[in-house]
């Protein structure tokens, strides 16, 4: 393949179509985990309830499911018959077979990755300091902005950047779920399958090495803003 045909297929409208969803959902449920991962890490370090150990434990639970398995049971409780699908529908909101239920399943599959990488920051954390800036009159949101997030923001993107690497190459988990609908809701990784399902085997190659460089792209950027982060930190 030369480049002329090679630029042909990660620039089809198909490919187009697949690159946007899977990195646009990927970066959707990357910001969800960021949001409710830290709040489950700082309610597991600094909360004590009745099930905390059982919680703490479901959180590797994403991890340890097979992923087709997880793809089964999150179609069958978004569908619109299902658990939770059946409340939605009340709503007139669609989760299964629509990008907003590719964006559940890559959430639910990420989410370990930010929790566990915040987690051991928030512990080596001392409450005092908190009380300390308290005592000295500072509020609730100047304690978490100014002390505790410029502490735990390297490794919340540390987290965030591993849940977005997971979320681009997932497949079991997804493909279930999203409906495999071309244009519409087929991801990258079920668009190479199928072209090595039709012996197309340059094509599926272009397709890779184009996700392969864009998603190499985006986690230098974010490994440089974590370098940049940490440096001024030690700076200060």
């Amino acid at each position: 393949m030369g480049f002329k045909e090679f630029m042909g297929v990660i620039t089809a409208p198909r490919t187009l179509a697949a690159y946007k969803l899977s990195f646009t959902t990927a970066f959707l449920s990357a910001l969800i985990n960021a949001v409710f991962g830290l709040i489950v890490a700082w309610v597991l370090v600094r909360y004590s309830f009745p099930g905390k150990r059982i919680v703490d434990a479901l959180v590797d639970f994403p991890l340890a499911l097979p992923t087709a398995v997880a793809g089964i049971a999150l179609t069958e409780l978004y569908t619109p018959t299902g658990w939770v699908g059946q409340y939605l529908g009340v709503l007139g909101i669609k989760a299964a077979f629509t990008p907003l239920g590719i964006t559940i399943a890559l959430t639910f599959i990420g989410l370990p990755f930010v929790v566990r990488t915040i987690q051991p920051v928030l512990e080596d954390m001392d409450p005092q300091i908190e009380e300390a800036a308290a005592s000295l009159g500072a509020n609730r949101w100047q304690t978490v902005s100014k002390i505790i997030l410029p502490v735990i923001f390297p490794a919340l993107l540390t987290g965030v950047t591993l849940a977005f690497a997971r979320a681009i190459g997932e497949y079991g988990s997804v493909i279930f779920i999203a409906g495999n609908m071309p244009m519409k809701t087929e991801i990258v990784p079920l668009l190479i399958m199928t072209k090595l399902e039709q012996y197309d085997y340059t094509g599926a190659t272009a397709i890779a090495i184009g996700m392969l460089v864009i998603s190499f792209v985006l986690l230098a950027t974010a490994n440089f803003f974590q370098w940049l982060t940490s440096r001024n930190l030690g700076k200060a």
